[in-house]
């Protein structure tokens, strides 16, 4: 049996909400996993929650609840975020499951028991928010978090040690064996450069605190929050408790990460995985901030946009294409509502919503709502045949980098092609002429690139494309469409009953 294709986003701080940024990299993920699928292979797709720590034990504290009540009433809002969203994993893991701490605890006994795990002393700097130690030299001015912008305190405890150093020159040879380990290239180096500064062991417990997993030789120790969350990605598959799905599933392909939570996937991670003498992923894939007035969003800036206040006004499609389409996927990029509208006229009401309704009105008026059977394809048509070839062969090669924007890029190639095709073709002066023949072809092959639109399009917009798929009379269903065969010119049947629905995307004005 094949093993699956595997990605896995971040898993969310309960203690935060779902927003723009954060759904930025679940629908990444989800728009990936679900071209994967179309390509005919098994996809296993994770993301979930993170809810252990003692950001989420104090804050539960003062809202009057125990942190799982907390956490139980939280995570709510990112599950209905992404099923509003349509996102298609198939697990969604939380991290105050059994079954998490059973991987856990099982992890950490095997580095313990081995010896990559020691009892000492630590002390410094230490910022709530981010559960983590500074250096001196790291902080802000005030001697506050250089992420949260708060006072940090002197912290000294007695903590469990990973020992991170013991693994700095294996870090080294695979980052150096396997260049695309972490991506972009920019991140990598920063992380290598890092790596090479020297690697000081890594402090993985805490007795400050109760909201944890236990150590298991050590019950008055719970396990440092970032230690244990990255554990997640094993727990899913099996780790633990079944050795065989383990073994079918794991490694992941990517992990998607935001790169400021880097450091602990490409350097922290791949030792812990070292250290249990297991495979590491394929890739570390790292996005910029979603900046919001030119600021990374954030709880304390009060900037956090939730991805309901656009879809309320742009739909879930138009969400879903304008932050892949519109942003480079591993840099930094700016949200503004006036440019998502500019963005939602321009490519999907006026390119391919307005495509789709001529099309498909024109086959109704002229043709009773019944697809014609067009004659052999003459030179326009072997063109508009050939774009779609191009169109499928560009959106390959770019999913393959992860850069949805020129995959995208070059299916607009398509359906601005088709547009073309219409226009130069001119099927409401052959139907004024009686030119029935031609009428019929030109027709039939502007429908048959609507089709494989709708295919191609259909993991970054599943609603609309099931959609056109209706109003073209399709009758395979969409979902059991496969590359590259679906993308093969000639797939729809003369005499399918194609019906002008509702414009895919009404024509906005800026109103906010």
């Amino acid at each position: 049996m094949s093993k699956p294709f595997y990605i896995t986003t971040p898993i969310y701080y309960v203690n935060d909400v779902p927003h723009i940024g954060t759904a930025y990299t679940t629908v990444a993920a989800d728009v990936l996993a679900r071209y994967r699928r179309l390509r005919g292979e098994e996809v296993f797709f994770l993301t979930g929650t993170d809810e252990h720590g003692q950001k989420v034990a104090d804050t539960a504290e003062s809202k009057g609840f125990s942190p799982q009540q907390w956490a139980d009433q939280t995570v709510t809002a990112f599950i209905d975020a992404w099923r509003e969203l349509d996102v298609s994993n198939d697990d969604f893991i939380r991290t105050t499951e059994d079954r998490h701490t059973v991987a856990v605890q099982t992890f950490l006994r095997k580095l313990h028991d081995q010896g990559d795990i020691y009892l000492g002393h630590y002390e410094g700097w230490y910022c709530v928010g981010c559960e983590d130690y500074y250096l001196e030299d790291a902080l802000a001015e005030g001697r506050t978090c250089p992420v949260h912008g708060r006072v940090v305190e002197w912290l000294s405890q007695d903590n469990y040690f990973f020992r991170l150093s013991a693994y700095a020159e294996r870090l080294i040879e695979h980052y150096e064996t396997h260049p695309d380990f972490v991506r972009p290239e920019e991140r990598r180096n920063e992380m290598l450069s890092f790596i090479r500064g020297g690697l000081n062991d890594f402090s993985i417990s805490r007795t400050s605190f109760t909201w944890g997993i236990p150590l298991p030789w050590d019950p008055q120790h719970v396990t440092y929050v970032w230690f244990e969350a990255l554990i997640n990605y094993l727990t899913a598959v099996g780790f633990g408790a079944d050795p065989e799905r383990f073994a079918r599933i794991w490694p992941a392909e990517y992990h998607f990460v935001g790169k400021d939570i880097l450091r602990f996937h490409s350097v922290t991670w791949p030792a812990m995985l070292m250290a249990a003498g297991l495979e590491l992923p394929g890739c570390i894939q790292a996005h910029g901030w979603l900046l919001v007035g030119g600021e990374k969003m954030s709880k304390s800036k009060a900037n956090q946009i939730h991805p309901r206040t656009l879809v309320e006004d742009f739909g879930v499609d138009a969400y879903r294409y304008y932050f892949l389409r519109e942003l480079s996927f591993g840099q930094d990029g700016s949200f503004s509502y006036e440019g998502m509208v500019n963005r939602y006229n321009a490519d999907l009401a006026n390119d391919y919503g307005n495509l789709a309704s001529r099309v498909t009105n024109m086959v109704e008026r002229y043709c009773d709502g019944v697809l014609p059977a067009g004659e052999a394809g003459g030179e326009a048509e072997d063109v508009l045949a050939g774009v779609l070839a191009e169109a499928v062969a560009g959106i390959d090669r770019e999913m393959g980098e992860l850069a949805y924007d020129r995959a995208l890029g070059a299916l607009w190639s398509l359906v601005r092609a088709t547009n073309r095709y219409v226009e130069d073709q001119a099927p409401w002066a052959l139907a004024k002429r009686q030119e029935t023949a031609r009428l019929h072809t030109v027709l039939y092959s502007a429908s048959e690139a609507l089709r494989a639109i709708a295919v191609l399009v259909s993991p970054w917009m599943p609603r609309t494309s099931a959609r056109l798929w209706e109003m073209l009379g399709m009758a395979e269903p969409l979902e059991a469409q496969r590359l590259p065969e679906a993308a093969a010119w000639g797939r729809c049947v003369p005499g399918q009953r194609v019906s002008k629905g509702e414009p895919l995307f009404p024509r906005m004005e800026v109103t906010k």
